[in-house]
């Protein structure tokens, strides 16, 4: 099966079907069996399409391990606990947070992980990258598989790959966006009948011109929802790392990367990725309505800082080299300036105790 197969595919079923909305466009594309982008690609890395903050440097994972250490300790620390990682990707920030937690050796004792991926090709990589981290881990298809208990979860750049609706405003109202075909049979945008009742539309939505496109995430707060559940039933901590936003407006975000450059949405179904922006107020707000305490979001330059980014890369730089202290440097000005990825990402903790949760500040009505 090629990629080229993959959106022939995707054409006829429209031909047969009719249009599908852009969560089952993007679903196709990216998690088909046979042709999807993370089914099959080496998605990660200068070899791949894009590079995640794990991949950037091991300050991020170890950042990240000491904010784990410090919630394990919040919980009481707990004989056995769930480390739950969502998308670990290659395995890059489980492999550095445990280098981290391995400071306390009885949080690596305690640790049952689990990495929910769906990819065999990933889950090897994963694998073979964590074979010396002290943990072995199981992997899982979804949340429901993970086993009871206190559980520390961890998401970083996981939500913005699951598969999002649109609307368009139009004179009608607030109109589903849909994939389907032009008269030269190519892929393209148009409009369905399904409305987004005003009930979902938030504040900023009612000034918005014609033409005009808001996103909602229900796969992505059913996650949150779950997690929040389980949370709340049980303890623990969440973290979700992403790029996003955190009031919601109207905007179109999906966009395609192929390569480490944006691409057209259809130009490559199965080699590029989708991914859209998420709605960090939607995420907290669905975490809460399960249970679960939400924290206000830190931006991550702001959230890294706090958690002793410039004193982790001073501890790492040295001994070492002149260019090594400069690829230091420059890691830090990537992770955390405002102009790179510093102010777009965004970091949401969630727990099941308004409790003080470093570095975060104290939840809002307490």
């Amino acid at each position: 099966m090629t990629k080229s197969d993959l959106k022939a595919r995707i054409k006829q079923r429209i031909a047969a079907q009719g249009p599908m909305t852009v969560a089952d466009y993007m679903a196709t594309c990216l998690g088909d069996p046979q042709a999807g982008y993370y089914t099959t690609r080496q998605v990660f890395g200068r070899e791949g399409d894009f590079t995640t903050a794990p991949e950037v440097s091991q300050m991020f994972g170890e950042l990240i391990g000491a904010f784990c250490l410090q919630a394990w300790e919040r919980m009481g620390s707990p004989g056995s606990f769930q480390l739950v990682e969502l998308g670990p990707g290659r395995g890059t920030l489980m492999s550095d947070l445990l280098r981290t937690a391995a400071l306390r050796p009885a949080f690596l004792e305690a640790a049952e992980l689990t990495l929910v991926e769906m990819s065999p090709k990933l889950r090897k990589q994963q694998a073979k990258k964590l074979e010396k981290s002290g943990l072995q881990p199981r992997f899982a298809e979804g949340l429901d598989q993970i086993e009871s208990g206190p559980l520390i979860v961890v998401a970083n750049e996981f939500f913005d790959a699951l598969p999002i609706h649109q609307f368009v405003k139009t004179a009608s109202g607030w109109l589903e966006r849909l994939v389907g075909l032009d008269d030269a049979a190519n892929l393209g945008f148009g409009l369905g009948t399904a409305r987004l009742s005003d009930d979902d539309l938030p504040r900023s939505a009612a000034l918005a011109p014609d033409g005009s496109i808001l996103e909602t995430q229900p796969a992505a707060n059913a996650i949150a929802e779950e997690i929040g559940t389980r949370i709340a039933k049980d303890g623990g901590c969440a973290l979700f790392v992403d790029y996003g936003y955190l009031q919601p407006a109207p905007g179109d975000t999906l966009q395609a990367l192929y390569k480490h450059s944006y691409d057209d949405v259809f130009a490559r179904p199965g080699e590029a990725d989708l991914t859209t922006h998420v709605n960090f107020e939607a995420l907290a707000a669905a975490a809460t309505r399960a249970g679960a305490i939400a924290f206000p979001p830190l931006d991550q330059g702001e959230f890294l800082l706090r958690l002793g980014l410039l004193e982790r890369a001073g501890a790492l730089g040295t001994g070492k080299s002149h260019l090594q202290q400069e690829g230091i440097r420059d890691a830090v000005e990537r992770l955390a300036a405002p102009n790179q990825m510093g102010q777009l990402f965004k970091v949401l903790a969630l727990s099941n105790t308004p409790a003080p949760l470093s570095p975060f500040d104290e939840p809002s009505g307490r």
